[in-house]
């Protein structure tokens, strides 16, 4: 049987090495390449033509998310699975919807990383632990917000102030204030950045 070719794909140069020292030794499995971008990972791909593709998802010159989604269409025999620091539902679900079958943790172990390599390439899905358990967890329903809430919410991502809003929507700053305090109690977000980078996970924005 012929080992499996796998493309190693992330920014961080001691990631890239340490996965390719762990896999070196193992002879049903051959590290075929490794990328530091997304353009490279494209090229290495066409040019080594791997069964299973670790990436990143966070690369300096693309969404790893988005090279998933391109890799899958050119080849679709190919398995990604996801290899990265974020243990996060929002990031996990885009993975799959973009073709990934797995997502694991860059704390994997090495046989654990192994076995989800031969798994993937065998057609099986491949989940860390923490990851399963999210999967397990019925995902909280979207906030429900009023028509003007979400416009209010629109134009705080946009970036305007309180007045700026104010005076797009003939409102007072008082009564923005008082939609700003309501969107911050629905996400249970502490502060703005948190309000917007959940309404982004619920694609509400």
């Amino acid at each position: 049987m012929n080992p499996i070719r796998v493309l190693l794909v992330d920014d961080h140069p001691m990631v890239r090495e340490g996965v390719r020292v762990l896999l070196e030794p193992l002879e049903y499995i051959e590290v075929v390449g490794a990328a530091p971008t997304a353009a490279a990972a494209l090229e290495a791909a066409a040019a080594q033509q791997p069964d299973v593709v670790l990436l990143d998802i966070n690369l300096p010159d693309q969404s790893g998310i988005d090279v998933c989604r391109t890799l899958v269409a050119r080849y679709p025999a190919l398995k990604v699975i996801a290899l990265t620091t974020f243990n996060e539902r929002s990031y996990l679900t885009r993975m799959l919807q973009a073709g990934a079958v797995g997502y694991l943790l860059k704390n994997a172990l090495p046989e654990d990383l192994a076995e989800a390599i031969t798994r993937a390439y065998a057609g099986k899905k491949v989940f860390a632990d923490e990851v399963q358990a999210m999967l397990l967890t019925p995902e909280p329903a979207a906030p429900m917000l009023t028509r003007r809430e979400k416009e209010v919410l629109q134009l705080i991502a946009d970036g305007l102030t309180s007045q700026e809003m104010a005076d797009k929507l003939f409102v007072s700053p008082v009564t923005i204030e008082s939609h700003r305090r309501n969107l911050l109690t629905k996400f249970k977000a502490g502060n703005t950045a948190s309000l917007i980078k959940q309404a982004a996970a619920w694609s509400l924005l």
